[in-house]
């Protein structure tokens, strides 16, 4: 190229680059500056993150009450403080749906839930499904079907089978297939929890 063929902003260009560059990285250092400036100050609005406060739910039909941090998800209230630990965590980023708990009969991420964010609601867990010792049917209904194999992500599984029929979204085996996507199984049991569902539909069981 030939100095008359350069254009006149190219030097300008490439100063402009770099300066969007440093105020980037400036931006990306941020947050892990921010962070060690309130562990060294004890900023009070960093402390207030750790104070518990006052939590009312019902969990499979009894009530609670409790004093939790602001930052404890409804997961770990459940499988730490009330040792609920039917509701695993898989991945703990509401990718694989092992968490899966009925929050005012709607299906959740646990995982992805505050506590505190639940006052007042009623949640159920898998041991609040059954009526005692009698299986509820989409319980009974992965046993017979074989729906299972390590038994990892069957918790999750049947509480999203439940919402799933409760939710109109059980019409065919494709539209199960749709609607159960955000439960993973990596066993691979999916024809087999399938037909549990068609089978608890079909059969025309209260869920």
């Amino acid at each position: 190229m030939r100095p008359s063929d350069k254009k006149p902003d190219q030097g300008d260009s490439r100063r402009d680059f770099l300066k969007k560059s440093s105020v980037i990285t400036a931006i990306a250092l941020t947050p892990g500056i921010a962070v060690k400036a309130a562990e060294n100050n004890v900023d009070e609005r960093f402390a207030e993150l750790f104070e518990k406060i006052p939590l009312n739910l019902t969990v499979n039909n009894k009530a609670y009450k409790a004093s939790v941090e602001p930052r404890v998800t409804l997961l770990d209230y459940l499988r730490e403080e009330l040792h609920l630990t039917g509701t695993k965590k898989g991945c703990d980023h509401g990718q694989c749906g092992a968490c899966t708990v009925h929050v005012d009969g709607q299906r959740v991420n646990s995982c992805l839930s505050l506590a505190v964010m639940n006052e007042g609601k009623k949640i159920t867990t898998i041991e609040g499904l059954a009526d005692g010792d009698k299986l509820h049917p989409m319980q009974a209904a992965f046993i017979k079907h074989d729906g299972f194999q390590c038994g990892y992500c069957t918790s999750g599984q049947i509480m999203s089978a439940v919402a799933c029929i409760r939710e109109g979204h059980a019409g065919s085996r494709a539209e199960i297939s749709e609607y159960m996507s955000g439960n993973i199984c990596r066993c691979g049991a999916y024809p087999n929890i399938v037909d549990a569902i068609v089978d608890v539909k079909e059969g025309g069981a209260t869920v």
